[in-house]
């Protein structure tokens, strides 16, 4: 098996935890209004979705949401929030670091445009080693598991997908790698992401 130029994680879940409860109890916190609220605006609604889908821009979906709400969200509101909800998930991280150092590692996540603007400053440990390499769904308007996400975001980083590994916490997401072309692991913990590493030859191997 070739070694690949390019290893593509998902976000959530794979390279960090994400607590939802907690990310909507900070919203409500800084906004004055209650979880319930948020979670109807923002959730319910489907505003998240549409920005995920691209149908709104940081501003837009930030504007969107103050309506929604009866209350102002600056960014700094939505950053917290997302902060809060985010931790590293350093196992993962320690085995992006070591495969980076035989090919080129990206994110491709689920999500709008206010994440891939405003990551570092929402899980400050996932960079440098992902800067000027976070590609979200909003931008491509279209998500996983659809095989054309993969192949735009592959054109955005210049690699053909048989060159490309993905790693994704749901198997539907990893499915719609495999038909586009890509390599792909079904991420269910660290220990099955250093076997798939090693199996292509992404890992130096123990001394």
């Amino acid at each position: 098996m070739n070694r690949p130029a390019l290893v593509l994680f998902d976000l959530d879940e794979v390279l960090a935890e994400y607590r939802h409860a907690s990310r909507v109890a900070r919203l409500a916190r800084d906004t004055g209004t209650t979880p319930e609220a948020v979670h109807a605006a923002l959730f319910d609604s489907g505003l998240e979705a549409a920005a995920d889908r691209g149908e709104l821009d940081g501003p837009q979906t930030l504007a969107e949401l103050s309506r929604r709400l009866g209350a102002e969200v600056r960014l700094e509101h939505w950053i917290a929030a997302r902060r809060a909800a985010m931790a590293a998930h350093e196992p993962a991280l320690a085995l992006a670091r070591a495969a980076a150092r035989r090919a080129r590692v990206a994110i491709l996540s689920n999500n709008g445009l206010l994440l891939r603007e405003h990551l570092p400053a929402m899980c400050p440990p996932l960079f440098p080693l992902f800067e000027n390499a976070v590609f979200v769904s909003a931008q491509f308007r279209r998500g996983k598991p659809d095989p054309q996400v993969y192949l735009d975001c592959l054109a955005e980083l210049g690699v053909a997908p048989n060159e490309a590994l993905f790693v994704d916490d749901k198997a539907a997401n990893a499915d719609g790698a495999r038909a586009a072309g890509l390599h792909a692991h079904h991420f269910t913990g660290a220990d099955g992401l250093a076997a798939a590493l090693s199996a292509h030859h992404l890992l130096e191997p123990s001394p």
